[in-house]
């Protein structure tokens, strides 16, 4: 039975990192770019989510009304303002602005809160459990697991079923015939952004009501979602959720054998899949 619930239990804490993993994914897949500051911008959202609870005195869950849409305004900003000038053909001048970036925000976020702990509290939903069949599941781990599952839904959707997602597609894969169809490069590259942090604020909250956060976690955080993409596969939304939820369930495989093992296996899994399966498991077919 204890490995049954580490089973449970780390499929359900893969739909965090999937959640981590999904705008990683999403903007590897139209812009090709690898942001090293998408963990520190998760940490960003958890503590911009706990300033608007401590202001208006709000649910973390009732503060993503604001959190989500200031993160999608930032990136936004971001990609019109900062990235898009450096973007290009060269691969490395994009990876250094992010690096950058990513030392800025943890150094802004130190000034501003302190390097001590923090955490959002959600109340009786952090303790709040199912039982069934002898296995108990928390409340708040299947709320992210949906979550992770609705956003991943409605990201294929855009993608695949809307204006917009024929606009990142035909700006990604033939900028050519973007050019024809007379789409914004810059425009179009803004809005990928945009709603690649969205979906980061979203991670935030649930990152903050799960666990304590400080200033200097966003690489780690950085790691896990880039780990879910390519496990799961290159340019795959659905994929994403699965290498989440492969990295979960190893990682939680590996703390039931020993608690110092468990972030270990997770890196474990994810060199095997690198060896074996360079482009993940479930890669986007061309």
């Amino acid at each position: 039975m204890d490995w049954l619930n580490a089973l449970v239990q780390g499929t359900l804490l893969g739909g965090l990192y999937a959640l981590f993993a999904a705008g990683l994914s999403l903007i590897f897949g139209v812009m090709r770019l690898v942001n090293i500051a998408h963990g520190d911008l998760i940490v960003l959202a958890a503590y911009l989510a706990l300033t608007v609870s401590a202001a208006l005195g709000l649910h973390p869950l009732l503060a993503l009304l604001a959190v989500v849409p200031a993160m999608a305004l930032l990136g936004y900003a971001l990609q019109r303002l900062l990235l898009g000038r450096v973007m290009g053909g060269d691969v490395l001048p994009p990876l250094l602005v992010t690096f950058g970036l990513s030392v800025i925000i943890q150094n802004a976020l130190l000034t501003g809160y302190s390097a001590d702990p923090q955490k959002l509290q959600a109340g009786p939903l952090e303790t709040a459990s199912l039982s069934a069949g002898g296995l108990t599941v928390g409340l708040l781990p299947l709320l992210m697991f949906a979550t992770a599952v609705a956003v991943i839904a409605a990201l294929q959707w855009v993608f695949y079923r809307t204006a917009l997602g024929r606009a990142f597609r035909a700006t990604s894969d033939r900028p050519d015939v973007a050019q024809l169809m007379g789409l914004d490069r810059a425009h179009v590259f803004a809005l990928a952004m945009a709603l690649s942090l969205a979906v980061t604020g979203i991670a935030g909250v649930f990152l903050g009501i799960r666990t304590s956060f400080d200033p200097s976690i966003g690489p780690s955080r950085l790691l896990f979602g880039f780990e879910a993409v390519i496990i799961g596969g290159l340019g795959s939304l659905w994929g994403t959720l699965a290498g989440g939820v492969i990295l979960g369930v190893a990682q939680a495989l590996g703390g039931q054998v020993n608690p110092a093992f468990q972030v270990l296996a997770g890196h474990l899994v994810f060199l095997l899949v690198l060896a074996v399966r360079p482009r993940g498991l479930f890669p986007r077919m061309e």
